[in-house]
C-alpha cells in the first residue's frame, strides 16, 4: 500500500515530495548524510572537474547564443513587416550561424554528458563490485540478490546521470532564467512580469497533475511486479505444473491478473487524459493572457509583430526554465538516495588478506596441508543459539574426512568455517604445512581449495567453458582427464561436440547428477590441496558415489578431502568420521556412524542394510614423486588463481 505523505512549512502549497523528504532531513538532523551523501558522488567526478567546467561554459554561451538568435529573429520578422530590405540578408545570415553555432554546441555537450557519464558509472559499478566480492559473506548475506542487482545498476544509473551535470545545469538554468528575464524586462516590464508570475502557476498545476499520475504509475508498477512474479514462478515450476496436470488453474489465474490489469490501465488511462487536457487548457489560458496583452500592444501600436513572437517565446522559456530549476530538487534527492543505498555496499567490512601467508604457504603446498578447528564457537547472530560450541575438528594429508549431520544440522557452516567465508566467534580455523607452520584462515589461504557447494553450479556456456571458469588457459586433454576421474566422461564423450557442447542456464540440458560430476571435475580441475565436497554426491547412485571417490584416492593420494553427507554409503572410504550434534563436533566409530546415518535418513530397522567395513584412519602418506600434488607446466594451477 502507498503511504500518504504529510506536508509541512511552504510544502504544504506546493506539495512536493523530494522537497518534503529534504525538509524532513531537516528536523530530524539527517540533512548531514545528504551533504555526505553528495560529497561521495562529487569524489568520482572530481577527476574529470575541467571537463564539468567547460560543460558549464559551454552551456551557458550556448543559452546565450540561443537567447540571441531569438532576438535576432524578432529584429527579423520586424524588418520584413517593414520592408527594410536592405538589412534582410546581414541578419538572416546572423540568425541562421547563431542557430547553428548553437546546434553544434548542444550537441558537443550532449556528447561530453554522455562520455562523462559511462566514465563514472563504470567507476562506481566497478568499485561496487570489487567491494562486494571482496565484502564478508555473513554482511553480505543479508542483501537479496535482487537487490544487489538493482543496486548495482539502477542505483549506479541514477548516480552516474546526475553526478556531472547536476551542478553545470544548476548554473545554466538560474543564468538562462535571469538573462531572460532581464532581456524581457528591458523590453517589456509587464510581459516579464506575466511571463515570471505564470512560470510558478503553471507549474504548480502540473505539479498537481503529474504527482496524481504518480500515484497511478506507482500502482500500475507494483500490479506490473505481481503479474511479473506470477510468470516467474509459473516458469521456474513449470515441470510441477505440468506433471500435476494443474495448467488450467494457472491458466485461470494467468486471466484474473490479466483482468485487473486492463481494468487498472483503463482507470489510469483515463486519468491521464483527462489531466492533459486540464493541464493544456491551463497552459492555454496563460498563453492567451500572454497573447492578448500582445496582441493589445500591436493594436495599439506600442510594439510589432517581431517583438511579440519573440515575447511569446521567451515567456515560455522563462516558464520551462523555471520548471527545470524546481525539477533539480527530486533529482539531487533521487541522487543522494541512491548513493546511500550504494554506499552501504562499498562500507560493507572486507575480508581478512594476508597475502605474505599465502606466499610461505604456497612453497611447501605441494607436500600437503592440514585443516584444523581449535575450540571453535560460532552462530549467525549474537544470540546464545550457537551452531557450534568450543569445538574441534582436524583432516590431515591423505585422509577423506566425513562430516555427518541431519539435514540443516551444520555441514554447510562447517564448509563456510573452514574456508574462511565465515568468522569464528572465539577459537581458530587454521591450515597447516608439513613443516608445522600454521597460518590463520583467510581470504587468500582460500586458494588452497577446491569446493564444490550444494546446488547446481552449472553456468550457460559450453561445458569447457565451465570447466575452465577455476583454471584457465588448460588443455582439452587436462579438462577430460579430471571428467574422467569424476565419471563424467562417459556421458560426455557421445555428446555431438564432447567438451564444447553448450549447456543452458544452470545447466539445462543434463540431469542433476552429471551436473554434479562435472562440478566435482572442475574442483579436481583446480588441483589444490583440500578438496571440500558438500553434499556433492548426494545425486549419484551409490556405485558411481563409490567410483568417483576412490578414482580421486587413487589419481590424488595426499589431497586433503572432507565430505559432508547424510548418506551411509560414502563412509567405508573415509579414515575419519565427524558427527555435528547439539552445537558440538565430535569424531565417531564406523558402528555409531551407521546407526546415525540410518536415524538421518529415517529408514525402518528392516530395511536397513549393514554398511561396508570403513577403512581405519591411516597416517598420512609421505610426499613422493608420485603421489605429490604437481603444478601443470603450462598453468600452475590453484597457486596462480
Amino acid at each position: 500500500m502507498l503511504k500518504e505523505t504529510k506536508y509541512s512549512g511552504i510544502n504544504k502549497l506546493l506539495k512536493s515530495e523530494a522537497l518534503q523528504i529534504l525538509i524532513n532531513k531537516i528536523y530530524d538532523g539527517t540533512f548531514s548524510e545528504f551533504i555526505d551523501d553528495w560529497k561521495w558522488i562529487f569524489s568520482f567526478s572530481k577527476k574529470y572537474r575541467w571537463i564539468v567546467i567547460f560543460y558549464t561554459v559551454v552551456g551557458i554561451f550556448g543559452s546565450s547564443l540561443s537567447l540571441g538568435a531569438a532576438y535576432v529573429s524578432r529584429m527579423l520578422i520586424n524588418i520584413i513587416v517593414g520592408k527594410q530590405i536592405d538589412k534582410i540578408w546581414m541578419l538572416l545570415g546572423t540568425m541562421i550561424g547563431m542557430t547553428l553555432f548553437s546546434l553544434i554546441l548542444s550537441s558537443v555537450n550532449s556528447r561530453i554528458f554522455m562520455k562523462i557519464s559511462i566514465y563514472v558509472n563504470n567507476d562506481i559499478q566497478s568499485k561496487i563490485f570489487d567491494n562486494i566480492i571482496d565484502a564478508r559473506w555473513k554482511e553480505l548475506s543479508e542483501y537479496p540478490s535482487g537487490d544487489l542487482l538493482n543496486r548495482f545498476n539502477n542505483d549506479v544509473g541514477t548516480i552516474s546521470a546526475n553526478a556531472i551535470n547536476w551542478i553545470p545545469n544548476l548554473i545554466i538554468n538560474i543564468y538562462t532564467f535571469i538573462i531572460t528575464f532581464i532581456v524581457l524586462f528591458r523590453t517589456d516590464h509587464i510581459m516579464a512580469w506575466i511571463a515570471f508570475l505564470s512560470a510558478p502557476f503553471l507549474l504548480a498545476m502540473s505539479h498537481y497533475i503529474m504527482r496524481k499520475m504518480r500515484e497511478y504509475r506507482k500502482r500500475v508498477l507494483e500490479l506490473n511486479s505481481k503479474m511479473m512474479s506470477f510468470e516467474v514462478e509459473t516458469f521456474y515450476n513449470f515441470d510441477m505444473i505440468k506433471s500435476f496436470g494443474v495448467f488450467g488453474h494457472y491458466s485461470k489465474q494467468l486471466r484474473a491478473w490479466q483482468q485487473k490489469y486492463k481494468e487498472f490501465n483503463l482507470d489510469y488511462n483515463k486519468f491521464e487524459i483527462k489531466s492533459k487536457i486540464l493541464l493544456s487548457l491551463v497552459s492555454t489560458l496563460v498563453s492567451l493572457v500572454a497573447f492578448g496583452y500582445c496582441l493589445y500592444r500591436l493594436w495599439t501600436g506600442q510594439i510589432q509583430y517581431g517583438d511579440m513572437t519573440f515575447f511569446l517565446q521567451q515567456r515560455s522559456s522563462l516558464s520551462g526554465r523555471f520548471n527545470s530549476l524546481v525539477g533539480t530538487i527530486p533529482g539531487m534527492l533521487n541522487s543522494a538516495v541512491s548513493a546511500h543505498r550504494v554506499r552501504e555496499l562499498i562500507d560493507l567490512p572486507r575480508e581478512t588478506h594476508d597475502p605474505d601467508g599465502y606466499q610461505q604457504l604456497k612453497k611447501i603446498a605441494d607436500k600437503g596441508i592440514s585443516v584444523k578447528l581449535d575450540h571453535v564457537t560460532f552462530g549467525y547472530n549474537k544470540s546464545n543459539n550457537h551452531i557450534y560450541n568450543n569445538v574441534k575438528f582436524e583432516a590431515k594429508p591423505g585422509e577423506i574426512v566425513a562430516v555427518l549431520a541431519t539435514s540443516g544440522g551444520g555441514k554447510t557452516t562447517l564448509m563456510r568455517l573452514i574456508l574462511g567465508m565465515l568468522d569464528a566467534e572465539s577459537g581458530s580455523v587454521t591450515l597447516t604445512g608439513y613443516d608445522g607452520t600454521t597460518f590463520p584462515i583467510n581470504a587468500d589461504l582460500r586458494r588452497f581449495f577446491s569446493y564444490v557447494p550444494q546446488g547446481n553450479t552449472m553456468l550457460a556456456g559450453t561445458i569447457a567453458d565451465n570447466m575452465r571458469m577455476v583454471r584457465e588457459g588448460v588443455s582439452d586433454e587436462e579438462i577430460i582427464d579430471a571428467l574422467k576421474t569424476a565419471c563424467a566422461w562417459e556421458f560426455i564423450e557421445p555428446l555431438p561436440n564432447g567438451i564444447n557442447d553448450t549447456l543452458g542456464e544452470r545447466g539445462r540440458g543434463i540431469s542433476e547428477g552429471q551436473a554434479q560430476r562435472i562440478a566435482i571435475a572442475r574442483a579436481i580441475l583446480r588441483n589444490a590441496p583440500i578438496l571440500l565436497l558438500d553434499e556433492a554426491t548426494s545425486a549419484l547412485d551409490i556405485d558411481t558415489e563409490e567410483r568417483v571417490l576412490e578414482n580421486i584416492i587413487k589419481r590424488h593420494p595426499n589431497k586433503v578431502i572432507i565430505i559432508s553427507t547424510h548418506r551411509p554409503s560414502a563412509l567405508k572410504l573415509c579414515q575419519r568420521i565427524y558427527k555435528i550434534v547439539d552445537g558440538g563436533i565430535a569424531e565417531t566409530t564406523a558402528s555409531e556412524a551407521e546407526q546415525l546415518m540410518w536415524q538421518y535418513a529415517d529408514m525402518p530397522e528392516q530395511s536397513r542394510r549393514p554398511m561396508p567395513f570403513v577403512r581405519p584412519m591411516m597416517p598420512p602418506l609421505a610426499p613422493t614423486e608420485e603421489n605429490k600434488i604437481l603444478p601443470n607446466e603450462t598453468n600452475q594451477g590453484w597457486w596462480n588463481m
